[in-house]
């Protein structure tokens, strides 16, 4: 005799089928977490392999085939012909520190001194600051990891303030551009200003590399953009607009005084040669009111006719004298006076 069996319930499929679904995710769940490190490396990039923390090796790029967590890490470096670009954000001014210059509050010393640099002659200058560097060594940049960007901020802070405590202001930018022209050496020296921040950054790597705490990291190059406080730069424009101001004026003022000074001279000459053409007149007219008397006192084959037309005319004119009163020149005993009232003189 047979025996019949007995078909499942509802329950038991249900049971079954959610036992081969997560049967189904477990293996796809311990498939994804195999082939977990499995990956393509890219073409800008090198792998560091950690296997259970220690380093193992250096992947080129291509396919890298590795052991899934936590037995291998994977951790992505850049390639070493790869130049990486970081600005030193930590020279620059903090926000509080410009939302403090808005409202023209400058209270706290911290947010008044926040992004400035002292120079050599106690001024103030602002320096922005952007680093360019390759990955040498993935192992030491992996092993510092979170740290080599606080630790290259430093690094160029330290750069920064060395550099600029031992110049003066004019030598860090052109403060007074008169300078440029009579000194050659302070141009010189701005430019040096570059080269001496990488330098000093790239010996404090070379110590940290020396003290066993490398960085991974080579310097390519610097730049630096010099730039005076935003009040500064304010009464600097505003020095340089009141000496323009005061340029025009004196322009205006040298124009004028030309001009007046032009006018004078005109009036000038036109004066002098009016006096020059009536002095000739007049002494053209009074040599020739004298002509005749000049050429009679002149007449040397008769000395006394000057005399004789002298008497012969001067009779006439003194007719024409309602009196006259004749003094002798070589008595000073009279004197002529006019009496009050009288029209005629009396002789006392």
């Amino acid at each position: 005799m047979s025996e019949t069996q007995t078909p499942a319930g509802p329950w038991t499929q249900s049971i079954r089928l959610a036992f081969y679904a997560l049967l189904g995710l477990t293996l796809l769940a311990a498939a994804s977490w195999l082939f977990s490190n499995v990956r393509q490396i890219p073409a800008d990039s090198r792998a560091v392999v950690l296997h259970f923390g220690a380093q193992q090796r250096i992947a080129e790029p291509g396919l890298l085939l590795s052991w899934p967590k936590p037995i291998d890490d994977v951790v992505m470096v850049p390639a070493p012909d790869r130049v990486i670009e970081h600005r030193v954000n930590a020279l620059l001014r903090s926000p509080d520190a410009l939302n403090a210059d808005m409202r023209d509050d400058n209270s706290s010393d911290a947010l008044a001194g926040s992004g400035y640099l002292l120079t050599g002659d106690a001024g103030v200058v602002q320096l922005d600051i952007s680093v360019f560097y390759r990955v040498n060594s993935p192992m030491d940049y992996v092993l510092q990891g979170e740290h080599v960007i606080p630790a290259l901020d430093r690094l160029v802070e330290r750069a920064a303030v060395a550099v600029c405590s031992a110049r003066d202001l004019d030598t860090i930018l052109v403060a007074r551009p008169e300078m440029v022209s009579n000194d050659m050496n302070v141009a010189q020296q701005r430019e040096r200003l570059r080269a001496d921040v990488q330098h000093n950054v790239e010996q404090n790597l070379q110590r940290l590399a020396q003290a066993g705490s490398s960085l991974g990291i080579t310097l390519e190059r610097v730049t630096v953009q010099s730039t005076l406080p935003a009040t500064t730069v304010t009464a600097f424009n505003a020095v340089l607009t009141a000496s323009q101001k005061a340029s025009q004026a004196i322009a205006t003022a040298n124009t004028d005084a030309s001009l007046i000074r032009q006018k004078s001279t005109q009036l000038a000459d036109q004066t002098r040669q009016t006096a020059q053409a009536q002095a000739r007149e007049k002494v053209a007219k009074a040599q020739a009111d004298t002509a005749m008397v000049t050429r009679l006192a002149n007449t040397p084959h008769d000395p006394d006719l000057l005399a004789r037309v002298y008497r012969e005319r001067i009779a006439a004119i003194l007719a024409q004298a309602e009196s006259v009163i004749t003094v002798s020149p070589q008595d000073d005993a009279n004197l002529i006076l006019q009496a009050a009232g009288q029209k005629e003189p009396s002789a006392k």
